[in-house]
């Protein structure tokens, strides 16, 4: 009797047993042996049509407890809100850490808050064994940022965007006279003038493609000041 053992979007381990039977077929990243699929990387399962496939996890945030992320509402629910922050899912924010005052749940209108595509910066508070992530806002510097918008970067370069002690985006923010701030997920919200923008995109690009070379702040401080000399 065929039988799948793990459920779609869930992660697995490279030889890690994902179904039995013949009734699934295995695709990319997963590889047959006797009557059972197995995976073959590191990734998420994807099911469709009865064919499984492991996608990589590359380019995905995976969340730690006490790490500060910006992410975009994307659920509005009774008691709190859906927020995607590049995690291979969604981190739920509830009510009680994001609103100080006290909410009806009941009567209460939740998009008077926070609505379909609000961007936020929130903590992940915890990160549970069943892959539930729980944001929270209640720090004081912990809020919704309006206006603007939203690029992303590898969570692998975000160290390299900021630069020692800020030194890098520090730079960059000097450059384009653009406010900016930056989530550990890779999310970068970016807001001033167009111009500005369009530096920001280029700069990051760059780091992203560079963050393994020296003489990296040269770079960008050269791209930069091109940029600005052709405005």
């Amino acid at each position: 009797m065929s039988k799948l053992l793990i459920k779609e979007k869930e992660i697995v381990i490279p030889g890690e047993k994902i179904a039995e039977g013949m009734d699934f077929l295995p695709s990319t990243g997963t590889f047959r042996e006797g009557e059972s699929i197995y995976a073959n990387k590191l990734g998420l399962v994807e099911l469709k049509n009865h064919i499984t496939k492991v996608v990589s996890l590359k380019g995905y945030y995976m969340p730690k407890r006490g790490d500060t992320v910006i992410g975009i509402i994307n659920y509005i629910g009774y008691s709190g809100w859906d927020v995607n922050i590049g995690a291979p899912y969604d981190a739920s924010l509830p009510v009680g850490e994001a609103v100080k005052e006290r909410v009806d749940l009941l009567r209460g209108d939740m998009s008077r808050y926070f609505n379909l595509g609000d961007v936020i910066i929130a903590n992940v508070f915890n990160v549970t064994k069943s892959k539930i992530i729980k944001l929270s806002m209640r720090d004081y510097s912990l809020k919704k940022l309006n206006g603007g918008r939203v690029i992303k970067i590898s969570p692998s370069k975000v160290p390299r965007l900021i630069g020692k002690s800020g030194s890098m985006v520090g730079m960059i923010k000097e450059y384009t006279k653009c406010d900016i701030n930056i989530g550990q997920n890779g999310f970068i919200w970016i807001n001033g003038p167009i111009e500005g923008q369009y530096l920001i995109e280029k700069a990051v690009n760059l780091i992203e493609e560079k963050a393994h070379t020296s003489g990296l702040t040269d770079r960008v401080k050269q791209m930069l000041e091109e940029g600005v000399k052709n405005e």
